[in-house]
């Protein structure tokens, strides 16, 4: 012991001795500043972590750069000028919209109104990416059928279940009738799946990251919640981060364009709740690893929901019809949600969607439960209240008018059309597809010119194509609209040049002959 005492006396003489060669300020400020520098290094090591080490210096060096004098000045006063731009055209829009009520009703009248309005309105026939997804006119057929089938039920809410008894009934079957599609009878399901239809993919996107992260929260503990996505997953993902306080980790996709299933994995931590997939994803048609990322998701214990929005009522149809489909429903091990649109491809009306679980444990966590209000017991499994009954009908009508028979011969159709579009694609010289689409959504870049330049071109010939980045591209999503008129989508990239010796383009393009033209002048 006495050595001991006498060693740490020798130890505060050498100390004091060693200090006594610094200013009593530098000794108070050295602890400061290296508490100091340690924060900074902390900060940096957990954005590197977050966000990896060429995300971060570039967010560095952009930061540096708007600190440069003018700079950031420059860069607001451009902003403004978009925003002014955009304010602009908006109001001059509005000018002659309504501001308040008319002092007479119009009465029957008002339907006339309506379609002098609507005859306002772009060709959209056959000229939109995706949007309207039924084929033919919009007053007959199918068309005509949704119409009477959503009329019928206009002013139903299955809020009131005691009330509206048929619309629940609709409900519940449009939910039976999808997961049936999707693997609820396959034994690996676990012969639980249930679900509730929504007002679409992001609210049915909402919903399961919702439940997803309030039942690992119940199941885990966890109260830091994060979900991580390809960075092709749908930007609902981000609005229910935002509204659910979920951090938010997206990672690069692999050189096919699907979800790095091993970049997602070193992203898992103790607080993941959540990973995703898509089948197919929006941007470039490519169904991500979902097996694989089941497996991962299953092996760490935690949720993983399949975006099959796009997919939900094609995928089922084309692995019927031999087209090679990979997995990607509940028969997958570790899908615990997913959602599907019936507005999409299963020809509903505007406004159903379809979200999915593989149990009730899960989907409990979706409901909203409040048993102390002077208004009664109010009970909600959605985001919405009242819901309007007459698109569920519509729903309904859409499945049972359509059957197996209906939806595969669709499916056949829109397939073939997409097959069809890329090979008249890859047939021009200038453009190339990306990746290697699986379904109906076929992405396209170019090396010899500017995409988006050649999308304008596109727009003027009332064209409504979908503009991409990482890479630059614009994809077109195939409907029943485009079946009649794909080759007319196809000569509309005709008088792209394609004889110039030079591969150095101007992306000039001269409205009068409708060409794009190299440097040299080509007249």
């Amino acid at each position: 012991m006495d050595r001991i005492i006498s060693s740490l006396i020798d130890l505060r003489a050498f100390a004091n001795s060693f200090l006594s060669n610094y200013e009593p300020l530098a000794l108070v400020l050295a602890p400061l500043f290296a508490l100091f520098t340690a924060r900074i290094l902390q900060s940096f090591f957990l954005l590197v972590h977050d966000n990896g080490l060429k995300p971060t210096i570039l967010g560095f060096l952009i930061t540096s750069i708007k600190m440069v004098p003018g700079v950031k000045g420059y860069i607001d006063a451009e902003k403004q000028k978009v925003v002014e731009k955009m304010q602009s055209g908006n109001k001059s829009k509005r000018d002659s919209w309504r501001s308040e009520l008319p002092r007479e009703g119009l009465g029957g009248t008002v339907i006339e109104k309506l379609k002098e309005e609507k005859s306002n309105d772009v060709v959209w026939q056959g000229k939109c990416s995706g949007t309207v997804y039924i084929g033919g006119s919009e007053s007959e057929g199918h068309f005509s059928l949704i119409n009477e089938a959503c009329s019928m039920f206009a002013h139903t809410n299955p809020l009131h279940l005691d009330v509206f008894q048929t619309i629940a009934q609709c409900e519940a079957e449009v939910v039976a009738m999808t997961a049936a599609l999707l693997g609820s009878k396959e034994k690996s399901s676990g012969g639980e799946i249930c679900g509730n239809m929504t007002s679409g993919g992001t609210e049915s996107i909402l919903l399961a990251v919702k439940s997803s992260r309030d039942y690992m929260k119940a199941k885990k503990g966890i109260k830091r919640p994060e979900m991580i996505i390809p960075e092709s997953g749908h930007s609902a993902y981000d609005k229910a981060a935002q509204y659910f306080n979920i951090k938010l980790r997206r990672v690069p996709v692999n050189k096919e364009f699907q979800a790095d299933v091993k970049a997602i994995r070193q992203q898992i931590n103790k607080n993941t709740v959540l990973i995703v997939g898509s089948a197919p994803g929006f941007p470039h048609g490519i169904i991500d690893p979902i097996e694989e990322l089941g497996e991962l998701a299953f092996s760490y214990g935690i949720c993983f929901h399949v975006d099959l929005c796009l997919g939900g009522f094609v995928l089922p149809f084309a692995h019927k019809l031999g087209y090679p489909i990979p997995p990607f429903d509940f028969s997958v091990k570790g899908v615990t949600s997913i959602s599907a649109d019936v507005h999409k491809y299963g020809l509903a009306p505007k406004g159903t969607s379809v979200v999915l679980y593989r149990n009730h444990d899960i989907r409990k966590h979706q409901f909203v439960a409040v048993t102390e209000w002077s208004g009664g017991l109010y009970v909600s499994p959605t985001i919405a209240g009242s819901r309007p009954g007459g698109l569920i009908a519509g729903a309904w009508a859409a499945l049972m008018a359509l059957g197996l028979e209906g939806y595969l011969e669709n499916t056949k159709a829109i397939m073939e059309v997409s097959k069809r579009i890329q090979k008249g694609i890859k047939e021009i010289p200038e453009l190339f597809i990306i990746g290697r689409p699986d379904m109906t959504i076929v992405a396209f870049g170019s090396n010899d010119l500017d995409i988006f330049e050649v999308n304008d071109i596109m727009s003027s010939k009332g064209w409504h194509l979908n503009a991409l980045q990482r890479p630059n591209s614009i994809h077109i999503c195939i409907t029943l609209q485009h079946a009649p008129v794909f080759e007319d989508f196809l000569q509309g990239f005709e008088g792209i040049c394609t004889n110039c010796e030079r591969k150095s383009w101007s992306n000039n393009w001269r409205p009068s002959s409708n060409i794009w033209c190299c440097w040299e002048d080509t007249r």
